[in-house]
């Protein structure tokens, strides 16, 4: 079977998706991915962040400081090496994430709701069907993503700046 079609269509998704709730953020797609990681894992050191993020270590130090200075996470001392720092999720952070997964569901349901209920209820069984092989194949780290949900960086606010 040639997987070209299906993979490219899933690609285009992806693009549409992303690029339809970008402008919709005030963080960006590596914030947000921070935070997520954040929610998900627990306390992290900046080296583990930056490695799993894929990014640089001074990148994700940069990135710390501003998520810091906005109150979505804090640094504090591992208890286990008093010499490194842990980041964790504020509660601030917390909401925030919450608050971006509720506006991007219901941004993408808006779009759901215009298509034929049999497109919908095909996709919604593809979507069952597939996901659970795709995140395998994508190995841990897609394992760690599922049930993250679409991009949830806290609503744009106007003249904002995207972290």
């Amino acid at each position: 079977m040639d997987l070209s079609r299906p993979a490219s269509d899933l690609q285009e998704l992806i693009w549409i998706l992303i690029k339809g709730l970008a402008g919709d953020r005030d963080l960006s797609l590596t914030a947000f991915s921070v935070l997520s990681s954040l929610d998900r894992l627990g306390p992290q050191r900046i080296t583990k962040l930056a490695a799993f993020e894929g990014v640089s270590q001074p990148s994700m130090t940069q990135l710390v400081q501003r998520l810091e200075q906005r109150g979505l996470v804090a640094r504090a001392s591992d208890p286990a090496d008093g010499r490194v720092a842990l980041v964790r999720l504020t509660g601030q952070g917390r909401a925030a994430l919450s608050a971006r997964r509720r506006h991007n569901v219901e941004r993408i349901a808006a779009v759901l709701e215009g298509l034929p209920v049999s497109d919908v209820q095909a996709l919604a069984d593809a979507l069952s069907a597939a996901l659970p092989g795709i995140r395998a194949g994508f190995g841990p780290q897609a394992q760690a993503r599922a049930g993250e949900g679409t991009d949830v960086s806290a609503s744009i606010k106007p003249g904002s700046e995207a972290i």
